[in-house]
């Protein structure tokens, strides 16, 4: 698998049959291989996470997954550029649904802590997490019941991850919520078989990571740091 960071959340996931591109909305895409299926996910409707212009992507080997809340309304199809073929080739997906994309690759959701879902990907043998804004956002001087509540919420939508093989997940690790900013993370590694961890939502700040490792080194060896936008991973 091969994969090209983008920025912010977006990563492409390169895999031998398809394509995976995840929340793209800023960074250069590179090049995509003519005749080669793409599957193409938005989280959620919050523009760090979703641009219409992904549709500029369409064509008979492509699909659209969204998220629960980017709607396909007359109005919307009309200022995205979406005619009746592409948008019969987009599906907005809440938690709890899975879906076929094409032969041998299927989508499971999790509904999501903010907004939108959570997508795990199955191709080729392999299995690609991408949380979305799927995290245990505790923030430091919100009411104590909030942060309770946003707990239970997240420990209830990862479960179906228990003990299940991930071969790449991408999960927040936002420098925003500070030392607090871990919980999402150390939760989804312990819950789940992650062999590889890519962390997103870092606002740029990419030395988040090597302070996240430093407190939890136990997951050193699955944590695949991420530098900045174009960076390609092989793995």
């Amino acid at each position: 698998m091969r994969v090209t960071y983008l920025g912010h959340s977006g990563f492409l996931a390169e895999l031998e049959g398809v394509s995976l591109l995840f929340d793209w909305w800023k960074g250069e895409l590179p090049a995509l291989p003519a005749g080669k299926p793409l599957a193409v996910f938005a989280s959620h409707r919050h523009p760090d996470h979703f641009d219409p212009r992904i549709f500029s992507l369409d064509g008979p080997d492509t699909r659209f997954l969204l998220g629960k809340g980017i709607r396909l309304t007359d109005r919307n199809r009309s200022r995205w550029g979406l005619d009746a073929a592409a948008a019969g080739r987009c599906r907005v997906l809440s938690g709890g649904e899975t879906a076929e994309i094409f032969p041998g690759v299927s989508v499971e959701t999790l509904p999501s802590t903010d907004e939108g879902v959570a997508f795990l990907v199955t191709a080729e043998g392999q299995t690609v997490f991408h949380a979305g804004d799927l995290n245990w956002w505790h923030w430091e001087g919100e009411d104590p019941a909030w942060n309770r509540n946003m707990e239970a919420d997240f420990r209830r939508y990862a479960e179906p991850l228990r003990g299940r093989r991930i071969d790449l997940a991408m999960l927040p690790l936002d420098p925003r919520l500070g030392e607090d900013g871990f919980r999402g993370p150390r939760y989804f590694l312990d819950l789940a078989d992650i062999r590889r961890m890519l962390p997103m939502h870092q606002w740029d700040d990419y030395g988040f990571t090597a302070a996240f490792l430093a407190r939890y080194p136990q997951f050193a060896d699955r944590t695949v740091p991420v530098t900045g936008p174009g960076q390609v991973i092989s793995l």
